[in-house]
């Protein structure tokens, strides 16, 4: 086993890493132990109660967070020759269609979100499916659209995208350490209110198993579920 180092090893002793907290007391011990010399990212992780197998188990939506993340996504769009001025100008790095499938597919991936018309999916699905992945365009996660300048200003203004994974686990950054307890908390109350409506009508049991905050160099805290509804009413 690795040896923790000296950093790690105080912030451990400030909690105790298997209790579980309400959620203001993890936002607190979160952004106390974010001591690196970095700005690091406030990060949620929750495991939900679904079977991700089952395609009508899938949890995925977008949300615009009040703060934002703290940083700017880099966002291409799948676009015809008549929507490439529109894409552009609301902050896209690049638009097109065929030159930029070509480009993608040649193995460029500076980018972080893409969004696509409808009348490109097809052209994407047989061309970029598998590189793509998890980036590829969804109507679920409002990446596919017509309105391309409205969807590319909301997603650098902070509209995120929140999915389950494979292990039916949602991961998402929430903001930066400089936010401050409060705008971590708003923007926190906005990403637990969507993912909770987004509870898959098949989905049996308990919804949220594990919901842990964490920063980029520090541990996770663990917050207890049944004290999230009383958070969401106070905000």
């Amino acid at each position: 086993m690795a040896k923790k180092n000296k950093r790690v090893a105080e912030i451990l002793k400030t909690y105790d890493k298997l209790s579980y907290y309400t959620v203001e007391e993890a936002i607190d011990l979160v952004l106390k132990n974010a001591s690196a010399k970095f700005n690091e990212t406030i990060e949620l992780h929750i495991l939900l109660g679904i079977d991700p197998r089952k395609s009508d188990q899938t949890v995925r939506g977008t949300v615009v967070l009040p703060h934002g993340t703290g940083k700017t996504p880099r966002i291409i769009a799948f676009v015809k020759a008549d929507k490439e001025k529109e894409a552009l100008e609301a902050g896209a790095v690049l638009a097109g269609a065929e030159e930029l499938v070509e480009k993608v597919k040649g193995g460029w991936s500076e980018f972080d979100i893409c969004v696509a018309t409808p009348d490109m999916m097809g052209m994407l699905g047989k061309g970029l499916g598998r590189i793509l992945a998890a980036k590829m365009p969804n109507p679920k996660a409002g990446t596919v659209t017509k309105e391309v300048g409205k969807t590319v200003k909301e997603l650098r203004l902070g509209k995120v995208q929140y999915r389950g994974d494979k292990q039916g686990v949602l991961h998402s950054a929430i903001g930066k350490r400089d936010f401050g307890r409060e705008k971590i908390a708003q923007n926190l109350a906005t990403l637990l209110d969507a993912v909770i409506k987004a509870k898959p009508a098949t989905a049996k049991g308990t919804y949220l198993k594990t919901v842990t905050l964490t920063s980029t160099m520090g541990p996770s805290v663990r917050i207890d579920p049944l004290k999230i509804p009383a958070f969401l009413q106070s905000k």
